[in-house]
């Protein structure tokens, strides 16, 4: 049986044949996504073809200078001199001419590999960074008004990650490889550096850099950043001139340096300043400063020098005030020695979460020290020596503000007496950008130790404690 073709129904329109305009459309289309694809290989070739340049003309410089790129004692000038002759010479040899954005991008990138940091040097550079964070050869993180964000960076490889750390650990005499799988150092110009590779770092070497500020900051700086307040800058002004021994605490990142730099600068000239560091940082400009920095093992395991080390030399310099940049460990009991024979004005930063885990901690790191001391005396003694903390914090906005100062009084019991005399007040919360809104106010109790500052020809105004209404 034969079946006729189905009818077409009147209702439903035929579909028209492709006319020219739609096959020019399609032949349109077809061509253009051509073109990006050809576009696309040929950046990518230009990249590679860069890259790959960039790999000889850099195997090209070793070759040429040879030992003098880590010559500590080679002059900076002569050495940039040499490597920009060299450069030059080795680019203008190539069989295929570069353009002169081409050119000047590979000249730059070389510099900053060979004379500076490689890929992070910019950073570096660039003085709205305070901190750079290499979490792998492929992942740079920055620091920027307290916020991180992820760098438009990158090493090549591993092996250029490795080489950019040799050269900063080893222009301070350090090494770092697997039998010493961490370092500390600082870089030239003061900058902390910390790195920890392999087989410590599990995913590749991992390399932090907090930036040492070539213009430190001063009180008013704080002020203006809302830290503290003129008020209270004030009040920290006379607790200093007046010698009292007094402790900055804080969490890591917190800006304790940067506050304990700013109380340092309240010290009179007239007086002999001893500053004990692990990583030279405070900037003081007194005319009579003594800098101590302390020092690792060598790498057969000798020659440490510890702040502890440090801190009973320096009882022996004569000193009127002693400044250690950070306790950690069994110096705490030494600093506390140093305050109650006579050193008084001493200066201190410390790890904690608030004031009253500064006493706590400061009693842990005496029991390191391996004396058998009952509690009650080491709290005698923490009661004894220390006046004043400045404990200070870093909010979610990535600012830093000083959150308590706080007076330590006496004994009561087995317990430390604190009375806080300025507090942060952060009951008018956040802006619309999530900036805090609060600020440092005074709790209206005037603190036992004016009368100590009195005896040291500092007086106070009493105004300064009056109570702040929110």
């Amino acid at each position: 049986m034969t079946v006729a073709p189905p009818t077409p129904d009147a209702s439903t329109p035929a579909k028209p044949a492709p006319g020219p305009l739609t096959q020019r459309t399609a032949v349109s289309a077809a061509t253009t996504d051509n073109r990006s694809a050809q576009r696309r290989a040929l950046a990518n070739s230009e990249a590679d073809r860069i890259e790959e340049l960039k790999t000889r003309v850099h195997a090209e410089l070793l070759r040429e200078l040879g030992p003098h790129l880590y010559d500590a004692e080679m002059d900076q000038s002569e050495l940039e001199q040499r490597v920009r002759s060299v450069l030059a010479e080795v680019l203008a040899a190539q069989d295929r001419p570069l353009s002169n954005s081409d050119r000047a991008r590979v000249t730059q990138e070389i510099s900053d590999d060979i004379l500076g940091y490689g890929p992070i040097d910019p950073y570096l550079r660039d003085p709205e960074v305070s901190e750079v964070m290499v979490n792998g050869y492929n992942d740079v993180w920055l620091e920027k008004s307290g916020r991180l964000t992820k760098a438009e960076a990158h090493f090549a490889d591993e092996a250029h990650l490795r080489r950019t750390i040799d050269k900063i650990v080893s222009r301070i005499g350090r090494r770092v490889d697997e039998s010493s799988p961490m370092v500390d150092a600082r870089l030239p110009d003061g900058s902390r550096v910390n790195a920890i590779v392999p087989p410590l770092a599990l995913d590749g070497s991992a390399l932090t850099i907090r930036k040492f500020a070539a213009d430190p900051l001063t009180v008013d700086d704080l002020i203006t950043f809302g830290s503290l307040s003129r008020q209270t800058a004030d009040f920290l002004e006379a607790c200093v001139r007046g010698r009292l021994n007094i402790i900055v605490s804080g969490g890591t990142g917190a800006g304790k340096t940067t506050t304990l730099n700013v109380l340092s600068s309240f010290i009179p000239s007239d007086e002999r300043i001893v500053t004990i560091e692990d990583a030279a940082e405070l900037q003081l400009h007194q005319d009579h400063v003594v800098r101590l920095e302390s020092r690792p093992a060598n790498i057969e395991g000798k020659g440490a020098v510890t702040i502890r080390d440090l801190v009973k030399n320096s009882l022996r310099m004569r000193p009127d005030r002693i400044v250690v940049g950070e306790v950690r460990d069994a110096s705490a009991l030494d600093m506390l020695q140093a305050m109650n024979t006579g050193h008084d004005g001493s200066i201190c930063t410390l790890h904690s979460n608030g004031p009253r885990d500064t006493l706590a901690r400061m009693e842990t790191m005496v029991l390191m020290a391996g004396m058998d001391l009952p509690m009650r005396a080491i709290r005698e003694q923490v009661a004894s020596a220390v006046d004043l903390i400045v404990h200070q914090s870093r909010f979610k906005d990535g600012s830093r503000r000083i959150t308590h100062i706080t007076e330590v009084e006496r004994m009561e019991g087995d317990v430390i007496t604190l009375q806080d005399v300025f507090v942060f007040d952060n009951s008018a919360g956040f802006d619309e950008n999530g900036r805090v809104l609060g600020r440092l106010r005074s709790t209206g109790l005037r603190p036992k130790f004016v009368e100590k500052l009195a005896y040291a020809n500092v007086a106070i105004d009493p105004a300064l404690f009056r109570l702040d209404r929110p």
